[in-house]
């Protein structure tokens, strides 16, 4: 008998008042593992993150750890232990990089998780630089070291899903590389990830498994290595990588 997997969308349709974005997707992620979901600019990418976050309102089936969840609120999601860091990072500018771990800490706190603050130790071993920075108010932190706290905040909240929209979004290749090698890392602590990434090469050289999203539906899904060498990605996405416009270091 299979394991059941932590997420399972079927037939997911979401969108912004009558336009639909997503038509029917279904996809899953199983524990432990790295998924990611790959695509073009406005294929929805970003509206499936925030539907299964409940930060938008969907139809069909989103099952979260045996339980269905498509009518719960966001914050109901976050109490069951699933994370957003949204492609904008949203901190708390103004405070310390600390200050906005200890925030990250507040489901821990209503759990009534006495040791969560023990938790940012453990962000720090994952991310150095932060514990570099701990007093350091956080909108002066390089772009890179943006994203680390974002991804550091989530993780604050100990979830079981955590999911990254963009993460590489703006960031120089040496630190692309830096932060999906920490994704990486993840796993070793017990998080499944669900990695939406425009960056196809970084995302499927690090994850177990992918969809390709078009125009709101799944036009191909496989294991990642597989998803590679398919020529199909390799001529739609795997090209000559083309270089942003503007990168933060």
């Amino acid at each position: 008998m299979s394991t059941p997997p932590l997420l399972q969308i079927n037939g997911l349709h979401a969108g912004y008042g009558r336009a639909e974005v997503l038509h029917g997707i279904d996809l899953r992620l199983d524990k432990g593992s790295i998924v990611t979901v790959i695509g073009p600019n406005g294929a929805g990418k970003s509206t499936l993150l925030n539907t299964i976050m409940g930060v938008l309102p969907g139809k069909g089936s989103i099952t979260y750890d045996g339980q269905p969840v498509q009518d719960m609120s966001l914050e109901e999601r976050v109490m069951l232990g699933i994370a957003l860091v949204p492609e904008k990072r949203e901190l708390f500018s103004s405070m310390t990089v600390e200050d906005n771990l200890v925030l990250g800490g507040f489901r821990q706190m209503r759990l009534g998780q006495r040791q969560w603050r023990a938790r940012i130790d453990d962000v720090y071993d994952l991310f150095p630089r932060l514990k570099e920075r701990r007093l350091q108010i956080s909108g002066t932190l390089s772009g890179g070291e943006r994203q680390m706290l974002a991804v550091g905040r989530a993780l604050m909240s100990r979830p079981q899903l955590l999911m990254l929209d963009e993460p590489s979004l703006g960031l120089a290749p040496l630190i692309v590389q830096e932060i999906l090698e920490n994704v990486k890392a993840l796993r070793t602590t017990g998080v499944s990830i669900l990695l939406v990434e425009q960056n196809a090469r970084a995302a499927l050289e690090v994850a177990d498994y992918g969809y390709v999203l078009e125009m709101g539906s799944v036009s191909l899904h496989g294991p990642a290595e597989e998803l590679a060498h398919d020529q199909r990605v390799i001529d739609t996405y795997l090209g000559a990588a083309a270089s942003p416009a503007t990168v933060e270091d």
